[in-house]
């Protein structure tokens, strides 16, 4: 399965943030990026499940329309 641009922009903005909190010098700054990095982790493999979901999906039309075809 191949990302999608969607899931790709999450990760980087995850992975964006784990720099910026690597590189904080105040606490709350870190945690606020740490913050940050989790939830777009979250939102990006939520965007893989659905990314996977929808190729299952499209593989069964695929499959069914073969087999009516047939």
């Amino acid at each position: 399965m191949q990302m999608s641009v969607i899931s790709e922009h999450y990760l980087a903005r995850a992975a964006e943030c784990a720099r910026d909190a690597a590189s904080a010098d105040l606490q709350n700054v870190r945690d606020r990026y740490l913050r940050s990095e989790a939830a777009w982790q979250q939102l990006a493999a939520r965007a893989l499940k659905t990314d996977a979901a929808r190729a299952l999906r499209d593989a069964e039309k695929a499959s069914n329309i073969a087999v009516n075809d047939g």
